[in-house]
């Protein structure tokens, strides 16, 4: 269902989403480009408030989880010059992570592009709920 308020197609928003320590989550970058900003003001809100963001709604990537996401996901770039590497280790947030983020940028951007974010969040749970009862019923 399309909404005229939409900022990204939901299948785009989903795409973002990945399984990391056993969360769904979405990479700091891939927030800035829907919230319209630069991942460091993302990160930054994140330092400067650490007791809105307790591990479970965000944490940072060891290498060994960053190297193996760009890998899966075949993104290693090819060096394109200064700028175009990250300087740390990527943010990942969780959908509770996401609300909190959106309250702590405060811009109209982020609020209403989290609205949507927690909306594709609840669409992919009723998904998963609904065929887990689906394969129950039909194995059982």
């Amino acid at each position: 269902m399309s909404n005229k308020h939409e900022i990204l197609p939901q299948k785009s928003i989903e795409n973002r989403i990945i399984t990391i320590r056993g969360a769904q989550v979405m990479l700091d970058r891939d927030l800035a480009m829907i919230y319209q900003t630069e991942t460091k003001y993302i990160n930054r809100s994140v330092r400067r408030n650490p007791e809105r963001f307790p591990e479970a709604f965000a944490f940072q990537l060891s290498q060994e989880e960053w190297n193996s996401l760009r890998f899966q996901n075949g993104t290693l770039e090819v060096p394109l010059g200064k700028g175009h590497h990250r300087k740390y280790l990527p943010m990942v947030f969780s959908e509770q992570g996401i609300t909190m983020l959106s309250a702590v940028l405060n811009r109209e951007r982020a609020i209403s592009s989290s609205i949507q974010i927690m909306q594709v969040f609840i669409a992919m749970r009723k998904f998963l709920f609904h065929n887990v009862l689906f394969f129950n019923s039909w194995i059982g």
